[in-house]
Order: C-alpha cells, then sequence, then structure tokens
C-alpha cells in the first residue's frame, strides 16, 4: 500500500534515457510484485518452467535489468528484511485480499471470462522465498550488487540515496520520500506500452521523479511534518490513518497546527490504535544497514546460460542475445568513462 501522497506530491516526467550514468536503489521486493502481476498468460497464469516453478519475477528481473544497464544506469536491488511489528496488520490484510482476489479468479476462469480473471489473477501475486533467493542468484550471476536489508527495503534505499551512494531510490510507493530520500524513481519497472485493465485501451507510462527538496518547498513542510501528514492519511503501520483525513486535509491540519501534538486534541475522531511516536521513529530513525560502497561487475554468462535456461526453462537464443547486448553496452560505458567508475 504505502503512504498516499499522489494528490500532494509533483511528479516529473523523465525519459529513462536521462538517468544514463546515475546509479539507482531499486526496491526489490516491490518491483518483482510489478512483474509478478504484469508477466501472465491471457488467462491469468504466470510464467512456469518444466517443473512449475514460476518465473514471471525472473524473466522481469533478467530483461528489464538489461535494458536499463543497455541505457547506461547502474542498478542496485534492495531486498526487504523484517518487518516491523507493526506492520503486521498491513501484511494480514493483503494476504487476506490475495485470497479474495484467488476465490474471484477461479471463479471468473469457470465462466471464461479472460480478462476479468486475469485482473483478478494480478492480485493474486505471493513473492516467495524460493523466489527472492532465485532473483539474488540471478543478480549475482549478472554483476549486478545486491543489498539485503536489516528491515524495511525502502528505508535502506533511502539511506543509500542520502550517503550518495546511489543518485535516487526507485520504487512505486512514497515511502522512500518519510524515510528521505532526496530523489524518488517512480515507473521504473513498468514504463513503456501499458493496456488499462477491463479495457481495449493502452497508454503510455513514462517514469517520474520526486525530489524531496521540491517537495518541501511546494508543501511548505519539513521532513518531520511530512511524517506526520503520513501517519494521518495512513501509513503501512497503520493503515486507517485517522477516519475522513486525507491528502488535501492532512496537510492542511499539519502546517496549521505544525505536528501531530497539536493536532490530535483538535480531532473528534482522533483514535490511533497504536503509539504514532512509535511509527515516527520507523520513518526518521529506520534500522538500516551500513555500506561503503556498490560493486558492479561483468555478467556470467555461463553461469546466466545454465541458470535461466537450464534451471528454469527461458529461451537460450534469447538470453544469448540479451547477454551480448549487455556487453556491448558496458564495452560501450568504458569508452565513454574510466573502468574503475562502472565497475
Amino acid at each position: 500500500m504505502g503512504v498516499d501522497l499522489k494528490g500532494l506530491i509533483h511528479k516529473k516526467p523523465i525519459t529513462l534515457e536521462s538517468l544514463s550514468g546515475k546509479s539507482i536503489a531499486i526496491d526489490a521486493y516491490n518491483i518483482l510484485y510489478q512483474f509478478l502481476a504484469i508477466i501472465r498468460g491471457i488467462d491469468g497464469s504466470p510464467l512456469i518452467d518444466k517443473e512449475g516453478r514460476t518465473t514471471s519475477h525472473l524473466s522481469g528481473l533478467f530483461y528489464r535489468s538489461v535494458n536499463i544497464v543497455e541505457i547506461g544506469i547502474k542498478p542496485v536491488y534492495v531486498f526487504d528484511g523484517a518487518p516491523p511489528a507493526l506492520k503486521e496488520v498491513e501484511i494480514k490484510r493483503r494476504m487476506a485480499a490475495k485470497e479474495e482476489a484467488a476465490v474471484k479468479y477461479e471463479q471468473a476462469l469457470k465462466v471464461g471470462k479472460l480478462e476479468e480473471a486475469r485482473v483478478y489473477a494480478q492480485a493474486t501475486s505471493r513473492l516467495k522465498d524460493y523466489m527472492v533467493q532465485d532473483s539474488k542468484k540471478l543478480l549475482k550471476f549478472m554483476g549486478i550488487p545486491w543489498i539485503q536489508a536489516p528491515s524495511e527495503g525502502e528505508a535502506q534505499a533511502a539511506y543509500m540515496a542520502e550517503k550518495e551512494l546511489v543518485w535516487a531510490a526507485a520504487s512505486q510507493d512514497y515511502d522512500s520520500l518519510l524515510f528521505g530520500a532526496p530523489r524518488l524513481v517512480r515507473n521504473l519497472g513498468i514504463s513503456g506500452r501499458r493496456k488499462l485493465p477491463r479495457k481495449n485501451v493502452y497508454i503510455k507510462i513514462d517514469p517520474e521523479l520526486v525530489e524531496l527538496s521540491e517537495v518541501f518547498a511546494e508543501l511548505g513542510v519539513t521532513r518531520e511534518q511530512l511524517v506526520d501528514l503520513g501517519i494521518l492519511i495512513g501509513t503501512d503501520f497503520n493503515p486507517d490513518g485517522v477516519k475522513g483525513i486525507g491528502p488535501s486535509t492532512a496537510l492542511k491540519l499539519i502546517k496549521e497546527y505544525k505536528c501531530l501534538e497539536n493536532v490530535v486534541p483538535k480531532l473528534e475522531h482522533a483514535a490511533f490504535t497504536v503509539d504514532y511516536n512509535r511509527i515516527r521513529q520507523i520513518f526518521l530513525v529506520p534500522k538500516v544497514r551500513d555500506i561503503d560502497k556498490l560493486e558492479w561487475g561483468r555478467p556470467d554468462s555461463v553461469g546466466v546460460l545454465s541458470f535461466l535456461c537450464d534451471e528454469h526453462s527461458f529461451s537460450r537464443e534469447r538470453v544469448e542475445k540479451m547477454l551480448n547486448r549487455m556487453e556491448d553496452a558496458l564495452k560501450k560505458a568504458e569508452k565513454k568513462t574510466n573502468l574503475e567508475k562502472w565497475f
């Protein structure tokens, strides 16, 4: 879910090419869920290998990573660790929604409503442990670094961007801003031509850039106030927020009363089920792993081919073609800049 700031935040459309030469910390779980949802057959079934194991996430991870490396972007993927205890309610809510979607998916299949079935199937996506491990294995073969966060992946990505280990954090959610990411890139995994659900209409989805300094200037708030605003609306750690308060109202209240301590007494229905100070701490003092540097390497073509083609039934011809493109891109990068600046 994440905090719903879309009505308040100015998003600047950009091109993938404009990110060339920049390193991006990608919220791995966020983008893998996108691949699991989008990469499906006409009836909503995911890609599978000869053993019946889901491979939609691997397909998206491999082909998308090659595409962005070819453009000149240096990706690093950040994986979630143990979620904060306060996230348990939201996790249970998501699981219940997936179970409900699974029932509707089966019902739609039985009556032959394939388009409807596909929409429900997308909502059933589950990222299992073996999928995470396979993703890390593939990235290692590709020479792309990955980081295991101690807790929230978005917090780790934001920390890396703050420390200037990377230029920006990438996620669909806006939580990265509350965690302090100076720049947020959205739509990195789904940019391009996309079909609208239940409509025979295609739209072009462009990457978007949000700069935290501009958010502060446009909204007239500080980082601490942005966190308080998010808590009023609802976060993964208090999904319901405060009844009747949306983004615009939350902003008005925070600007008028400055902080939650002053806002809460003014509300008729401000019964927080958890201490909002605990939520503040998650965003303002998150658990992160200290990192000094990141290292990119050349792809191990033999390893990639063995893993994707021999183990997971990918087309050898297609994988070899993509690996050649990746190698060519890295050679071109070497000519433009000092070798050590890339690897």
